[in-house]
């Protein structure tokens, strides 16, 4: 009994050493951020705080950090918003709240949603990685080659399908298929460099959502849901497809035909 009440409390304290370590890390950043504007430092920050990928020998570097690159993309890109943020020219307040919601979104993301390893929530990760990094890269590569931004969405869409690919049992072709995604998505990435568009937020217009983070996020879905089905069933079933279907095709139509109108380009 007294073993199991100190491997209890050892548990708890873990737990808890846990939580102000990655809430400190989380409020390091920001606060580094808000303070220098220097994405260079944020990044520093981020690549220390991965330091137990380097952590082992030498020949398990490449699976860490390919096992790691979705948590890097969203911290990175995390970076990168919050410096697009600084440069929106809004008011103080309007700054204050957007970090302090940042803020709190990250920690969400470092404490409830990155440990997970239920299918639900790596899908939750790829589907962050997608949509930030892809928000991230359109924000600060207006005037980057399009050879570096179309390698960067293939990066992204690759590392968002191994993640999910990782939690299946026996699927022997994850890598074909994430290097396919990858190229899928880098397409529509060249696509977009060519014809970029961005909606303001609600209560901050003057910080951009581009289009793109949310076409590539929407058909990053609608592919799981027909690859999981596929997966269980050796078919893609209509009835499992149908309403992600319907809300990708509703959606693209939407922001294709009528807020291209009130977008606004970078």
């Amino acid at each position: 009994m007294e073993l199991l009440k100190l491997v209890s409390r050892r548990s708890f304290l873990s737990e808890v050493v846990y939580t102000v370590l990655n809430v400190a890390f989380a409020v390091a950043l920001v606060l580094v951020m808000y303070y220098t504007e220097s994405v260079w430092l944020g990044i520093l920050l981020v690549l220390i705080g991965k330091w137990r990928v380097l952590a082992v020998r030498p020949r398990y570097w490449y699976a860490n950090i390919l096992s790691n690159l979705v948590d890097i993309i969203v911290s990175i890109s995390f970076v990168f918003i919050l410096l697009s943020v600084s440069g929106a020219g809004l008011a103080a307040e309007q700054e204050l709240a957007v970090y302090g919601i940042g803020t709190i979104l990250y920690i969400v993301w470092l404490l409830f949603v990155k440990p997970r390893s239920k299918r639900s929530f790596v899908v939750a990760q790829a589907g962050t990685a997608v949509f930030l990094g892809t928000w991230a890269l359109f924000t600060i590569s207006f005037n980057w080659p399009v050879s570096i931004v179309v390698l960067a969405m293939w990066l992204i869409g690759y590392s968002a399908a191994r993640h999910v690919l990782s939690s299946y049992d026996n699927e022997t072709h994850s890598l074909l298929i994430g290097l396919v995604w990858g190229f899928v998505i880098a397409q529509i990435g060249w696509v977009s460099y060519h014809w970029a568009i961005a909606y303001g937020l609600p209560f901050v217009p003057d910080v951009l959502v581009p289009q793109v983070a949310i076409i590539v996020s929407l058909l990053s879905f609608l592919a799981f849901k027909v690859y999981d089905s596929f997966y269980h069933h050796q078919k893609i079933r209509m009835n499992d497809i149908l309403l992600p279907l319907l809300l990708t095709v509703s959606v693209i139509a939407v922001l294709v035909l009528v807020f291209n109108r009130v977008g606004t380009a970078f």
